[in-house]
């Protein structure tokens, strides 16, 4: 492995890197097509066979003229943490995403992202998931030292509107990590952190009105990256404070631990059968790994890291962590997109890599 990687393999099977983008975030899949941000515009490719067509606009925002100036430049972008930071693409074609203190609504056929919703407690959600039934969640993400009330907010009308879906009491979680729908139970799965009884997978109805806990209690519940699977679902431990790993939580609620990591892991995703998940460079006294790495297996393979990257010289307090990105969505190609932030070489850059079988 590389600090700028353009292939891995092993028994795992192939990563061959096709083609490299700077200054691309990847946000999300809907099919074959790949959602992405430049700054505050959104752009979309259609993949095909490993291949892409030009990238083609597809709408912008018109952020305050200090962001306007500020994303244009790499490290201030870094810096404030500037652009698009999730986005879900709706059935109807429409968009709904986040960015530094506002949630945006796309309807069909427009251009310009429209402001529906402003964050008042931090600056945006880690995710934003968007159900087949039509109603769209996500979840508040603010540092929360008192742990009052956290509340996940919902939109029945295209992201036209939001309400409070669902409210967790003062004092039981710090924040919501992520919300994930899962098809073949037709559920979804709600993580929390951050310390204690506040680190939860929880399974809810999709409409909240029933929320049951799967795991709770300690470390290796905290997590944010969850791919469902037909057999289970599959996730990365998120902890600063111990080892990391990845986990399997079957149908039957057993838990299985699968492989180590080597650092927190925030980001996952399926490619056909391979699942991968990535890993960060944060402050930790347990984690003192510099490198980003992707790593990605199945159960008959196991998990294996195949890329990695240094973590770059500026401080990761200020000009973010070195971190790989994963999209959201649902991916039909056998492309795998990786955006890598804080990096030698390719900071700020989106990667596709083609997939083996």
């Amino acid at each position: 492995m590389t600090d700028s990687p353009t292939a891995s393999q092993d028994q795992n099977g192939r990563l061959v890197r096709t083609a490299r983008f700077p200054g691309l975030r990847v946000l999300a899949w809907s099919g074959d097509d790949l959602y992405a941000g430049r700054g505050y515009q959104i752009v979309r490719a259609k993949i095909e066979v490993a291949a892409i067509r030009a990238w083609q606009p597809v709408a912008l925002f018109r952020p305050a003229t200090r962001r306007s100036i500020s994303v244009a430049n790499r490290l201030t972008a870094r810096l404030f943490r500037d652009g698009f930071h999730a986005l879900a693409v709706l059935p109807e074609g429409g968009l709904v995403a986040a960015v530094p203190g506002a949630i945006l609504t796309l309807l069909p056929g427009e251009s310009e992202f429209h402001r529906t919703h402003a964050i008042t407690r931090g600056t945006r959600p880690l995710h934003i998931t968007a159900i087949p039934g039509g109603s769209i969640y996500w979840g508040e993400y603010f540092d929360n030292p008192t742990r009052e009330q956290v509340h996940i907010y919902a939109s029945t009308d295209a992201g036209a509107n939001w309400n409070v879906a669902y409210t967790f009491s003062k004092g039981s979680i710090r924040h919501v990590h992520n919300i994930v729908h899962d098809p073949w139970e037709s559920c979804l799965w709600v993580l929390t952190g951050d310390y204690g009884g506040e680190c939860r997978i929880l399974r809810a109805t999709c409409d909240f009105n029933r929320v049951e806990t799967a795991l709770q209690g300690n470390q290796q519940a905290r997590a944010v990256a969850v791919v469902p699977a037909q057999d289970g679902l599959y996730f990365s431990s998120d902890t600063p404070l111990e080892s990391n790993y990845i986990y399997k939580l079957d149908r039957s609620g057993n838990l299985i631990r699968l492989a180590p990591l080597s650092s927190s892991s925030i980001y996952g995703c399926r490619v056909g059968e391979n699942i991968f998940f990535t890993t960060m460079v944060e402050p930790s006294a347990v984690n003192r790994e510099q490198h980003v790495r992707v790593y990605g297996g199945t159960i008959a393979r196991g998990w294996h890291p195949l890329l990695e990257w240094r973590k770059d010289g500026w401080p990761m307090g200020l000009f973010q962590y070195g971190n790989a990105f994963l999209p959201d969505g649902n991916n039909a190609t056998n492309v795998l997109a990786v955006t890598t932030v804080a990096v030698e070489a390719d900071d700020m850059a989106t990667s596709l890599y083609s997939v083996a079988p």
